[in-house]
């Protein structure tokens, strides 16, 4: 859903080095809640009903387009790179004249949509509107100056003198302006300054000499504003945008035991009575049903969790579909396509993967359970082990309803465990074990008298 009746042009600023960051990775492609600074940019763009989106690249070459490539993005690269008016200058070609532009950056990850619409409506079709907001401690930014109320111009702060730098109101870099403007504007930009560098702060003067309203906004909150450009900076903006995850789930209902303790990195949707205790990560989509329970330090990543299950502590689950009322863990681990049905319980150090196990079924410690098929009121012993792969290729086992396998059992696929077969403790089976039988896999027990253990010689 659009946030602005009209469509408008975006140009996401994304070229530059970010030389504080200390990194070979191009500054927008560091994540923030495990996705890159610039994707959340892109996305509160589309969620304007943006069109054309164009993204001014340059630093990292094509690293940045081919992370982010998309049918919805034009790309105009900056080489070399002169400052932020000759950047926007370079998307020129790609933008519709009939729309006002909206000038956004890819380091500044937490601007919100319902902010931007209200600078767009103060822009209107044919004004200038800044997007500023007053810091206490305005060093680095620069300044709004206006004369009567009426904004006049922008001064850099190495550009400013003392009683400019004293102003506290100062420029985010999020404008709109009319597009036919720009293009008049911009390839007349001089350099004079401090940095050399062709500004598109400048283009306020310019509006002022002709004649156009020059309107501002500003953000609900500085955190919206606030760009990244340290490795400090981006760690402050990731807690504030957990904080602000931990605020909405807190909202809807779901119990955090500490909301500054939990990390959510991609979709994370709970039903009613969701309990989610500290140290969790959340990566990717994950869902938990009416009264999940997620017990400490666990990561849950592409997960499906049914309703009044409980997952405890120190858990890793990855691409599982957990049915209803299952108990898992604690140190358990589900990888990828492991499906259990209702009221499974999967206990410390177990792990699952590539495997179906049925309702009422449990391997409650020490076991390893891979491309298997495990059927209804299955017990699986400590120890055991589905051996599924013989160094070239993987193989199935199956195991009907009601077995039981006992302790320290190797089950060497592909094999079958027929419905209510038991397996003795310490069993190696190669063979199919037929349904409701006892088969037993061990080698003769004996004791041999007058053996006498070793002992250690010594060296004189």
């Amino acid at each position: 859903m659009s946030f602005i009746a009209n469509p408008i042009n975006v140009v996401v600023l994304a070229a530059g080095q970010g030389k504080r960051m200390r990194s070979d990775l191009p500054k927008v492609l560091h994540p923030i809640a495990g996705r890159p600074m610039l994707a959340h940019v892109l996305d509160t763009a589309r969620s304007l009903g943006a069109a054309p989106i164009s993204v001014v690249y340059g630093h990292g070459g094509d690293a940045v387009p081919r992370a982010l490539a998309a049918a919805d993005l034009s790309w105009a690269l900056q080489e070399p790179q002169h400052g932020t008016g000759h950047a926007v200058l370079q998307a020129l070609p790609q933008l519709n004249s009939q729309r006002p532009t909206l000038v956004l950056y890819g380091d500044v990850p937490l601007i919100r949509a319902e902010t931007l619409a209200r600078l767009i409506a103060a822009a209107a079709m044919d004004a200038l509107a800044l997007l500023t907001v007053e810091l206490d401690d305005p060093q680095g930014y620069g300044r709004i100056v206006r004369v009567n109320g009426q904004v006049t111009r922008i001064v850099e702060e190495k550009d400013a003198d003392d009683a400019e730098r004293a102003i506290r109101e100062v420029n985010t870099g999020i404008l709109v302006a009319p597009t036919t403007a720009l293009q008049r504007w911009l390839p007349g930009l001089g350099n004079r300054n401090a940095q050399g560098e062709y500004y598109l702060t400048d283009i306020v003067a310019l509006a002022v000499a002709e004649g156009m309203a020059v309107h501002t906004a500003r953000p609900d909150a500085a955190w919206e504003v606030q760009g990244v450009n340290s490795k400090s900076q981006l760690a402050q903006l990731e807690r504030v945008h957990q904080c602000n995850l931990a605020g909405r789930l807190l909202e809807e209902g779901v119990t955090l035991a500490d909301p500054s303790r939990i990390d959510v990195r991609g979709e994370l949707i709970c039903g009613r009575d969701v309990s989610i205790d500290v140290g969790c990560v959340f990566e990717g989509r994950v869902e938990l049903g009416d009264g999940v329970v997620i017990g400490p330090h666990c990561v849950l990543k592409n997960v499906t969790v049914g309703a009044g299950s409980r997952i405890q502590a120190f858990c890793h689950l990855e691409d599982a579909r957990v049915g209803p009322a299952n108990a898992i863990g604690p140190y358990a681990r589900l990888r990828p396509g492991a499906e259990l049905g209702q009221d499974v319980h999967i206990g410390n150090f177990v792990e699952v993967k590539n495997s179906t196990i049925a309702d009422h079924s449990k391997a409650n410690h020490l076991a390893y359970v891979g491309d298997a098929t495990v059927g209804q009121r299955v017990n699986i012993g400590a120890g055991t082990i589905t051996c599924n792969y013989d160094g070239a290729n993987k193989f199935r086992t199956v195991i009907e309803d009601d077995a039981f396998i006992g302790s320290d059992t190797q089950l060497v696929a592909p094999v079958t465990v027929g419905r209510g077969a038991t397996l003795g403790a310490g069993t190696t089976l190669t063979k199919d074990a037929p349904p409701d039988t006892l088969t037993v896999s061990r080698a003769k027990q004996i004791s041999i008298t007058g053996w006498k253990r070793p002992v250690k010689q010594r060296k004189d």
